[in-house]
């Protein structure tokens, strides 16, 4: 596809617009691959990791890969050991195949209801702010030409419109926080905040592989710590730049070759305090409160995820 097939394309291919953003992102995946996908077998033993886009996702791939291989690093991109359910079948991946190792692992940003059934799933939360601005700085640069669309209008086209929709489908920030809640205390499902993950790795580690069912020794505990950790993550960056999707975007959607794609930045909560406008944070505030605070009572994410630290 060339350039100039979508309206609203800088020379790089990289969308100047937001209309031109969301139709190269609609090219990635086919619903003939997507369907396909959502029709996988899960086995009582496979993991699906399971966050919203930014929320800790290819971290936990990365946790869960450590704790069942002692540290494999021989691939190429993290989803090639650890696929993408939505996108695998359009890339080229076989969901059924055999793994490295056991026990199988996924990954999935779907809403509870619709997560292929049968599995085991890992899922972290993310303050909705941190979590829009993280998706916003990964697109900048790959899908979007920096400079052309700003924070705020991302976020309307987003998190925004999506939350102020009147019985969605799914697929968004809240429908998706909802449907997992909703699932917190269920025996197959682990639920986390990325903001506790943090804080504490090696508490989060530990949970996981009781989690997985995976016995863990000092020696593996070392390990996962340092291949879970910013600093070696960062080293090893082109592992988790979502190599595989990169190419597909270049093949389909006509993006440039040496975009940036690249997903271990900060990780730090609050960056968005100096980037998003007043209004729109506002607007977030008051769909916080139609969509959570009405149908789960929490007052803001943060008393949220206070009550996973009490559990």
């Amino acid at each position: 596809m060339k350039n100039t097939d979508i309206e609203g394309r800088a020379p790089s291919g990289r969308a100047t617009s937001l209309k031109a953003f969301q139709a190269a992102v609609s090219l990635l995946t086919t619903d003939e691959g997507v369907t396909a996908g959502m029709a996988l077998q899960l086995r009582p033993t496979d993991i699906v990791v399971t966050p919203f886009g930014k929320s800790g996702t290819t971290w936990l791939q990365q946790i869960s890969h450590t704790l069942r291989t002692r540290g494999d690093m021989d691939f190429d991109d993290i989803s090639r050991v650890v696929p993408w359910i939505e996108s695998s079948t359009d890339l080229g991946l076989d969901l059924d195949a055999e793994q490295k190792a056991s026990p199988r692992v996924f990954k999935s940003h779907l809403d509870a209801h619709r997560i292929p059934k049968g599995g085991r799933y890992i899922n972290s939360c993310r303050d909705p702010k941190d979590a829009l601005y993280s998706m916003y700085k990964f697109m900048e640069g790959w899908f979007l030409e920096p400079g052309t669309v700003s924070l705020d209008d991302f976020a309307r086209a987003t998190y925004i419109t999506a939350g102020q929709a009147v019985g969605s489908q799914g697929g968004d920030y809240w429908t998706h926080l909802k449907s997992w809640w909703q699932r917190r205390d269920d025996p197959d499902v682990m639920f986390m905040a990325y903001e506790h993950m943090k804080a504490d790795l090696n508490s989060t580690i530990r949970k996981v592989a009781a989690f997985m069912q995976i016995e863990l020794d000092d020696e593996l505990l070392t390990i996962t710590e340092e291949h879970a950790s910013l600093a070696f993550m960062q080293t090893h960056n082109d592992r988790f730049d979502d190599k595989l999707i990169r190419e597909r975007s270049v093949e389909v959607a006509g993006l440039s070759p040496d975009s940036d794609s690249s997903k271990v930045r900060t990780g730090q909560s609050g960056e968005y305090r100096e980037q998003l406008g007043a209004d729109t944070s506002n607007q977030l505030d008051e769909i916080w409160y139609n969509q959570i605070t009405r149908e789960l009572g929490f007052e803001d994410y943060t008393s949220m995820i206070a009550t996973l630290a009490q559990d």
